[in-house]
């Protein structure tokens, strides 16, 4: 059974525990994965979390039941996990866009979360390099910060932080790295969750055997087996599509599986093209 055959049951098994507690972990090991790769692997493949997938199935079953008009609304929430009917209507407006006792008097049109199955489609679209590195453990000199993380376009919270380290810093953490992966990264690790806002660490700066300056610090990466992915296209769609490609197309296609730990991106821009390595940690 391959990589998306397990992920559908792993979809199965969400409609069989709808109407309960839904156990990621046991998703996981239907899906014969890590938690941790299911998360990435589905946010990819399906463009939401996967906490707010569930979410939303479970509102498109309670608004079916809303419309029917059975049960009560109080009855309703508690079924599909809300503690009162200001929590479940809350969530309600939040996905239909009205609340549910004006659904139910005015029976208005409601949204619906389809079950999703998985197949894999390769488009050729662009064309990823990559290979595999086992490396030791190494340092990082630049700087960090704490942001929320943002699916589609850029952060902003990390376009203020860089601009913020300013161009003579850059610069000059340029000048200390003397290791690989080479030039300056932006490195991201300690992701609370996979949902829009949830936090992230976030650092720049450069691989390096020196001392950090008094104005930086460092950040040490531990050994691991790393997958990287060389790619190169119009800026910025490849840089926005090869996360997404690497885990809807190669991830599916091959052994290997992601696992917590910093990834890192090093990217070149020159006018409308960019060149980009990416490093992820990975396991067979």
């Amino acid at each position: 059974m391959d990589v998306l055959e397990r992920l559908n049951e792993a979809m199965a098994r969400i409609e069989d525990d709808l109407e309960g507690e839904v156990d990621v972990r046991q998703l996981a090991r239907i899906a014969g994965t890590s938690e941790y790769h299911l998360r990435r692997m589905f946010s990819a493949l399906a463009g939401i979390p996967l906490s707010e997938y569930i979410r939303r199935r479970k509102l498109t079953k309670a608004a079916n039941e809303v419309l029917s008009g059975q049960d009560s609304l109080l009855d309703i929430a508690i079924r599909w996990g809300y503690g009162s009917n200001e929590a479940f209507a809350r969530a309600f407006r939040a996905m239909h866009g009205v609340g549910p006792q004006e659904a139910r008097a005015k029976k208005k049109p409601l949204q619906s979360q389809q079950i999703l199955t998985f197949r894999l489609v390769v488009e050729g679209s662009t064309s990823m390099e990559y290979r595999i590195v086992n490396k030791e453990a190494f340092k990082v000199v630049g700087r960090g910060t704490r942001v929320p993380l943002v699916h589609l376009g850029m952060n902003p919270a990390i376009v203020e932080f860089v601009k913020g380290i300013g161009m003579p810093t850059l610069e000059r953490m340029k000048e200390l790295g003397d290791g690989e992966p080479n030039g300056l990264l932006a490195i991201t690790s300690n992701q609370e969750g996979t949902d829009e806002g949830d936090q992230l660490d976030y650092f720049q700066g450069v691989v390096t055997s020196r001392d950090a300056p008094e104005d930086m610090e460092t950040m040490t990466v531990p050994a691991h087996t790393w997958a990287v992915f060389r790619t190169e296209g119009p800026y910025p769609e490849t840089i926005q599509y090869m996360w997404r490609d690497i885990y809807a197309q190669w991830f599916p296609s091959n052994s290997y599986r992601s696992v917590e730990g910093p990834s890192m991106l090093q990217t070149q821009i020159d006018g409308d093209t960019a060149k980009a390595e990416l490093w992820i940690p990975v396991t067979s």
